[in-house]
């Protein structure tokens, strides 16, 4: 059956396969033998063959974690960029039997209460803080990069995304923030450091919040940053400013509605939201069972056409909408390369088993991001149509890593009349607009 599957799929690069008994096929373009395949995989048991077969999205994970898939040449990045560029591209063709299916697995799977979203959590963001160490930037940004620039480090990128989400809040001071799922506290505590604002982060996780309160205190932020263990359905009063980097990915199908309703009630009338989330831009579908079982119990990425209808019931302006295609594909390339880097370490901490756990973690979702239909959208919010500048022009001049050229030829063309709204950061740009037109 693997075999099967394997010949009508690959058709794009070369791959050898080794069964149990010795025997090699070779699959995709024209190969005379094994040793003209990029990429070789030893299969050591039939039973794993027939499950490839039957049920790759979980079996190839499995198999990989527990070492009855073996890579003879190649690395796990090249087998599963096969993978990838071998899969189908178009939309989904489950036809209205399957459609109903999904969407009766996604109620199902994605309720999320209290109790169970807090086990989710637990089961993924409570490992040892050692672990995201090791591959995440310094300000710990587990979450989508921007990459401003080809080439730039995983530090810098991960900088400009803070600069880049605080661009689009319009911070001014004496304003009060909401990050919801604030993770390690970086966002919050670089949003305070940006303008004289109070933030509150929220989170489910107990090691989270035990970092994030540390940093706190290190950076001498504690009086203008608290962070509390609070699901977002319980959070309370109103806000200048709600910002949430990686959460809606937690929320589940079936809590949308509660959860723009509730950004919409705590934003005050004119505040500004900004949601950060992976997206899918094929359209709705169901989690990876591998991903579901192993990394994200709970966890299912929206597409856009599910989150449009909530936003609009909520009584929200869509006042920005960006997508980020290829920035997730190489961020998650830099943390698998930092991942390997320290894996000798990290198997003495935990074992082989749980190092080719996260290495397939990491470049699986690498390939979603290069082949899999999957992107970053950064939505931006408000309840008042007039809440943010009428064209984008103010973003690259409130980002401090914006090149100076680029900030004086989007100055010359702001609105006079919306950079008035934003507040002091931003009055400078109407000297330097005025002072370019005399």
């Amino acid at each position: 059956m693997l075999i099967e599957t394997l010949g009508h799929r690959i058709l794009n690069g070369s791959l050898a396969v080794i069964s149990p008994s010795g025997s090699v096929t070779t699959f995709g373009e024209k190969t005379a033998d094994q040793a003209a395949a990029k990429v070789v995989v030893r299969v050591t048991r039939w039973i794993t063959a027939l499950k490839l077969g039957l049920w790759p999205d979980l079996y190839l994970g499995e198999a990989y974690m527990n070492g009855s898939l073996v890579l003879e040449r190649g690395d796990l990045r090249d087998l599963l960029d096969i993978c990838g560029r071998n899969q189908m591209q178009g939309p989904s063709k489950s036809g209205y039997l399957g459609r109903v299916l999904k969407a009766l697995l996604r109620r199902f799977r994605q309720r999320n209460a209290g109790q169970a979203a807090r086990r989710n959590v637990a089961h993924h963001y409570d490992l040892s803080h050692t672990l995201f160490e090791a591959f995440l930037d310094q300000d710990l940004q587990y979450s989508c990069a921007y990459f401003r620039a080809p080439g730039i480090s995983l530090d810098e990128a991960q900088r400009a995304k803070k600069d880049h989400i605080a661009a689009k809040l319009l911070l001014r001071p004496g304003q009060r923030v909401l990050d919801i799922g604030c993770g390690w506290g970086g966002l919050a505590l670089t949003l305070a450091e940006l303008e004289d604002v109070e933030v509150t982060g929220v989170t489910l996780s107990q090691e989270q919040l035990q970092i994030a309160r540390q940093r706190a205190r290190q950076r001498g932020l504690a009086r203008r940053v608290q962070f509390e263990l609070c699901d977002y359905r319980a959070i309370e009063g109103k806000f200048d400013r709600i910002v949430s980097v990686g959460m809606l990915e937690h929320v589940g199908v079936p809590n949308y509605g509660k959860f723009f309703d509730k950004v919409s009630s705590l934003l005050t009338d004119r505040g500004i939201a900004l949601i950060h989330s992976i997206g899918r831009m094929r359209g709705p579908d169901v989690t990876s069972a591998w991903i579901r079982k192993y990394i994200f119990p709970g966890g299912y990425i929206p597409a856009l056409s599910q989150i449009f209808p909530a936003i609009e019931s909520a009584g929200l302006w869509l006042t920005d909408l960006e997508i980020l295609r290829l920035h997730y594909s190489e961020t998650l390339r830099l943390w698998r390369q930092n991942f390997l880097s320290r894996k000798a370490e990290l198997a003495q901490a935990y074992d082989e088993r749980f190092c080719r756990l996260w290495e397939f973690y990491l470049a699986a979702s690498e390939m979603s991001f290069r082949y899999g239909g999957m992107m970053v959208f950064q939505a931006q919010l408000s309840r008042h149509i007039a809440a943010v500048p009428l064209t984008r022009a103010y973003l690259s001049y409130q980002e401090r890593s914006c090149p100076p050229s680029l900030l004086l030829s989007d100055a010359l063309g702001t609105d006079a009349a919306s950079l008035k709204a934003i507040g002091t950061r931003t009055h400078r740009v109407e000297v330097l607009s005025r002072e370019a037109r005399q």
